[in-house]
């Protein structure tokens, strides 16, 4: 399901046919389809393979011999299949505010008249809490949509409560709205920001930023693009340069009128317009407070008005008698009393539950029903009671298409306030309830997306499953990490566990979300520690190590795959253990140990036969085959593959296939090379072909799952293929499997592209450019710390200057490499710089 080691795929191909192509194409065509009819036989593997590239080869030699191919240009800024749609909607019974839509409309149309370059328009409306800042924006943001052709994103920056949302996780969501797919760690901040520069580049993008505490919080939020525009939204001024502030004060009492008679009925409002207005000023004007009150006339219809208004100014003296916390307004107060005293005794007590889970954003309706441990329907009922009295918000539909919920933040510390006189253990009840809903839900969305990773074989996942896995994920991640959060908090060990470890399941299969994936596995290690749980520390440790290896970090994730591993034998759970074999072995495959890493890689896969696990056997068998690849062993390294791929087809798992033939064309051109090497050109001929054929297929797949990473991966192996005919072709290739990695922010991957781009300079006898792509490659491999890549790096610069005839220019990086090679114990390194040194000597 996951890729194994930081590499991405390959794209379509524009072809200039010549007259006699289509000539030749069409025989070939002919030829491939029966050939492909073959596939359905009951053939061996092998034969199976010999017969997929043999149609190949008829198809391949007859394009490649008349036509000139290049490959397809995805640029970052190329729009996602659909435009993101985060806007929120706008409340029903929206009024007033005229002038203040007036004025953003004038903003925006200066903006379009401006004929100057300048950055993405920036504007911050500011004020009070209740004042109905939120409203306004997504009100414009609607009016102003088809200006926005690209999307509109939209975060609550939770300015309001105690934990403001860091603008890391506003970056994250919003790039992962856009459709990239951070398959590597991208770092912090500012590594972040230059992602999401790089990503709204050509774009028109409308962004709201609701509720932000401080300027920090919103500055690396805003694009460079001239054709976006961000609103945001505070309560205090932001003082951000170049933006358009503007102050929303309280209604008027006209619109606050209107806004009551939109609510409560218009005839009542007529009849008695003077309770009306007092019922306005008593609420200060605010369109928060006056909402209340008006939901709440709407469900009551026996209610005058000036029973409202009686009720609300006796409130209002009541509050002037008490000592109250300074962060909910009077007014804001005593509305929210009144409508609350009205409430049945389970709205009451929905209200004051859903107060305890105010950390996370926002909940899907179920959540209801679970705090008050009624069934579903039945909670969602009580839950639209309190939408009717605006007591609670609609927040919008996610990706899931589920609609969600929130409280205002000052009705939420109104409801914590009341909250505090109810029994703590029904309380911790509900919340448990909720949690428990959610490991459900998180459990089954991991096994969905990846089921190996939760039992032997594993339950068969359709495509349809999985990518609705990845929409729940996308659409509950903030929640989702606020419930472990509550766990934790409530010393709820085993559930928190169990919470953490689907986090981290999820977060692994998409190797996505790197810093809440961390997080979740040191809670989760934590968790399991706490719970006395063995068998659960050392699952806990296994997805810690899984972030270590992906962030680089080798030796602290070999460390807890070694804890894991002991634990798993001692509990005599053996495919745990297989996979904890599998794990060690990796990380010292990714330090360039290759002698120690294949011991363990060879040790699992034997473990995994044992236990008749296929998939995990087969996965690790392409593992095996990439080492053996790097120790220029490509032949026992087909073998293994074409072993991987037939328990791929078999079972159906197509991501995995297409990775395993990436592998496999990899291998192909090693030994194509080999072959022209040895001066048996037919025979290069037709295995460079099967290559670029394996190759193709595999990125072709990753297309069709909208796989970016995965198809650079194969875009950059396509330009490491080394087919002295197609030189121009794979450094054009390599290049732009550099450019997409980049623009996903694989920084490992970038420099694992320069060292294919100098590759290919070398062989076009290109010396000093080669050069300096492989200088820049070491300098940025020795950056990441990765020395194993660090020395394959300066062996490629001495292979190119042997190349062109000049050994003593190789001999100094060739002796560096050697070194390298021998402090990681690489003995295979150590032989093949040892053979270029004694070349380069002669």
């Amino acid at each position: 399901m996951t890729g194994d080691l930081p590499d991405k795929p390959r794209p379509r191909r524009l072809r200039k046919i010549g007259v006699a192509a289509p000539v030749a194409a069409g025989f070939a065509a002919a030829a491939a389809s029966i050939f492909a009819a073959a596939l359905e036989w009951e053939i061996p593997p092998v034969a199976k393979v010999g017969v997929t590239a043999a149609a190949a080869l008829l198809v391949g030699v007859a394009t490649w011999a008349t036509t000139e191919v290049r490959p397809r240009r995805v640029t970052p800024a190329e729009p996602a299949s659909r435009a993101p749609e985060q806007w929120p909607p706008v409340p029903e019974h929206f009024t007033g505010r005229a002038d203040a839509l007036a004025e953003l409309r004038e903003v925006f149309a200066a903006r379009r008249k401006a004929a100057a370059p300048a950055p993405a328009l920036v504007v911050s409306v500011y004020g009070r809490g209740g004042v109905g800042k939120s409203s306004l924006i997504t009100r414009f943001g609607q009016e102003v949509a088809g200006s926005f052709p690209d999307g509109r994103l939209y975060a609550d920056l939770r300015g309001g409560v105690d934990s403001p949302v860091r603008p890391e996780e506003v970056l994250i969501g919003f790039l992962r709205a856009l459709g990239v797919r951070l398959a590597i760690d991208p770092g912090g901040l500012e590594e972040l920001r230059k992602l999401w520069l790089t990503w709204t580049k050509d774009r028109r993008i409308l962004i709201g930023l609701d509720n932000a505490h401080s300027a920090d919080q919103v500055k690396a939020l805003i694009p460079a693009e001239r054709g976006c525009a961000v609103l945001v939204t505070s309560r205090q001024p932001l003082f951000l340069g170049g933006t358009h502030d503007t102050r929303l004060g309280p209604f008027s009492e006209a619109h606050g009128v209107e806004l009551l008679a939109r609510l409560a009925g218009g005839e009542r409002v007529f009849e008695d317009l003077e309770s009306a207005k007092e019922i306005v000023r008593l609420c200060d004007y605010l369109p928060l407070a006056i909402g209340i009150c008006g939901g709440r006339l709407a469900t009551r219809e026996q209610w005058t008005l000036r029973q409202m208004a009686d009720r609300l100014a006796d409130e209002r003296r009541r509050l002037d008698q008490l000592e109250l916390a300074p962060t909910v307004d009077k007014s804001v107060r005593a509305s929210v009393q009144l409508s609350y005293d009205d409430c049945t005794g389970m709205q009451r007590r929905l209200l004051r539950l859903l107060s305890a889970l105010s950390s996370a954003p926002d909940v899907p309706g179920w959540v209801a029903g679970e705090l008050l441990d009624i069934s579903t329907l039945d909670g969602a009922d009580q839950l639209e009671a309190l939408i009717d009295a605006q007591l609670a918000e609609c927040s919008g539909t996610d990706l899931t298409g589920t609609m969600r919920y929130r409280l205002h933040d000052l009705v939420a510390l109104f409801a914590a306030e009341l909250a505090g006189d109810d029994d703590p253990a029904r309380r911790g009840d509900a919340v448990e309830r909720v949690l428990h809903g959610y490991r459900r839900r998180a459990e089954e969305a991991a096994q969905n997306r990846w089921p190996q990773d939760w039992s032997k074989g594993g339950r068969r996942s359709t495509a349809e499953g999985q990518i609705h896995a990845g929409d729940w994920l996308n659409a509950e991640r903030l929640t989702f990490m606020a419930m472990i959060g509550i766990a934790r908090r409530l010393e709820l060990w085993e559930l928190t566990w169990g919470l953490s470890r689907a986090f981290c399941s999820l977060c692994h299969s998409l190797r996505a979300y790197w810093a809440d994936w961390a997080e979740a596995a040191d809670i989760g290690c934590e968790a399991a520690e706490r719970a006395g749980d063995r068998r659960a520390r050392a699952i806990a440790a296994l997805d810690r190590a899984a972030v270590w290896g992906g962030q680089g970090g080798q030796e602290r994730g070999r460390a807890d795959a070694e804890e894991a591993l002991e634990a798993f034998t001692e509990l005599g759970e053996t495919w745990w253990a297989a996979r904890a074999l599998r794990t060690i072995g990796m990380t010292l495959f990714s330090d360039g140990h290759l002698d120690r890493a294949q011991e363990f890689l060879v040790a699992a896969i034997t473990a995994f036969k044992g236990v008749e696990d296929f998939w995990w056997m087969a996965r690790t068998q392409r593992n095996l085959a990439e080492m053996r690849l790097a120790e220029r062993r490509p032949e026992e390294a087909r073998e293994l593959l074409e072993d991987a791929l037939e328990v791929f087809e078999r079972e159906g798992n197509r991501y995995s296939e297409a990775q395993t033939l990436r592998v496999y064309g990899e291998v192909l051109a090693a030994q194509a090379r080999g072959l022209h090497r040895a001066g048996d050109q037919r025979a290069a001929v037709e295995t460079f072909t099967k290559a670029g054929y394996s190759l193709d297929r595999a990125a072709e797949m990753f297309r069709r799952r909208g796989e970016l990473w995965e198809e650079a991966r194969c875009l950059r192996a396509a330009g490491e293929v080394g087919d002295p005919s197609s030189g121009l072709r794979e450094l054009e290739v390599a290049r732009r499997a550099g450019e997409i990695l980049e623009a996903l922010g694989d920084s490992w991957g970038v420099a694992r592209s320069a060292l294919s781009v100098g590759r290919v300079l070398g062989r076009l006898r290109r010396v000093a450019e080669a050069e300096r792509e492989l200088r820049r490659a070491v300098d940025a491999f020795e950056g990441l710390g990765d020395r194993w890549w660090m020395a394959r790096g300066l062996q490629y610069i001495g292979e190119a200057h042997l190349d062109a005839g000049a050994g003593s220019a190789a001999g100094p990086p060739l002796r560096q490499a050697r070194d390298i090679y021998r402090s990681l114990g690489n003995e295979a390194g150590v032989r093949r710089t040892l053979e270029l040194l004694k070349a380069a000597e002669a």
